[in-house]
C-alpha cells in the first residue's frame, strides 16, 4: 500500500481522512489536502462548514426516506409527480439515477439496503414494514421495483412481493435491458430510462 512519509502530521491526518472516502486513494488524498492548502483560509472554511452542516442538518423525508432539508422531500411534496405509483429502490444514488432519466414521475421508497445475509442484513433491518403501510393507505396503485438484478436483489424483491400480494395493486419491475447482476447506480441513463418505460409484471423466479 502505498503510503507517503510526510514532514507534517497534521497533513497526514488529513490525508488520513480524505483518503478514507471511498474511491479516494492516498496518492489523490495527497493532492486534494495540498490543493487545500494553497487555497484562501476562507473557501477552505466554507468548505469544511458546508460538510458538517449537511452532516448535522439533513434530514430524511418522513414519506420515502430520502435526503432532504425538511421533514418531507421536493419528491414527495411535488403536485405534479403521481401519486398513485412509488418506486421502490434500495438506496438514495438509485433515486437520483433514476429521476435523471426523466422517464419516470411516481414517488420513490427508499429501502436502505437489501437483504443480504452474508452482511448480515435482513428484512427487519429494511423499511420494507413501512412500504407495506405506504400501499395499505390505499392511494398506491403500483408499485414498481427498481433493485439491483443480483441475487440479493431478486430475493429482496420477491420477499416485498409477498409482502405486497395481499392487495390489489400492479407489481412491476424493470425491463430486462438492465443485465443480471447489474447494479442500477452504472447503468447508463438511456438503459435505465428505456427499463423504466418499459417495466414489466413482477414475476417471482420461485413461488
Amino acid at each position: 500500500m502505498y503510503r507517503s512519509n510526510l514532514s507534517s502530521s497534521l497533513l497526514q491526518d488529513a490525508v488520513d481522512e480524505l483518503s478514507s472516502l471511498p474511491g479516494i486513494g492516498r496518492k489523490s488524498a495527497l493532492r486534494f489536502a495540498l490543493h487545500l492548502l494553497k487555497q484562501p483560509s476562507e473557501n477552505v472554511e466554507r468548505f469544511s462548514k458546508s460538510i458538517l452542516k449537511m452532516r448535522k442538518e439533513i434530514k430524511y423525508c418522513k414519506n420515502c426516506n430520502m435526503i432532504s432539508d425538511s421533514d418531507i422531500c421536493p419528491i414527495c411534496s411535488s403536485s405534479s409527480r403521481e401519486r398513485s405509483l412509488v418506486c421502490v429502490v434500495e438506496s438514495i444514488r438509485d433515486v437520483i439515477s433514476i429521476d435523471n432519466t426523466g422517464q419516470y414521475n411516481g414517488l420513490f421508497h427508499v429501502l436502505g439496503g437489501i437483504i443480504s445475509p452474508m452482511d448480515g442484513t435482513g428484512p427487519s433491518d429494511l423499511s420494507i414494514d413501512h412500504l407495506v403501510s405506504r400501499v395499505a393507505g390505499g392511494s398506491v396503485k403500483e408499485v414498481f421495483l427498481a433493485l439491483s438484478t443480483t441475487m440479493e436483489g431478486e430475493t429482496t424483491a420477491y420477499y416485498i412481493f409477498k409482502k405486497l400480494n395481499q392487495f390489489d395493486i400492479k407489481i412491476s419491475t424493470i425491463a430486462r435491458g438492465v443485465g443480471f447482476g447489474d447494479d442500477l447506480e452504472y447503468t447508463d441513463e438511456v438503459t435505465l430510462g428505456r427499463s423504466i418505460q418499459n417495466r414489466q409484471p413482477f414475476v417471482p423466479l420461485s413461488k
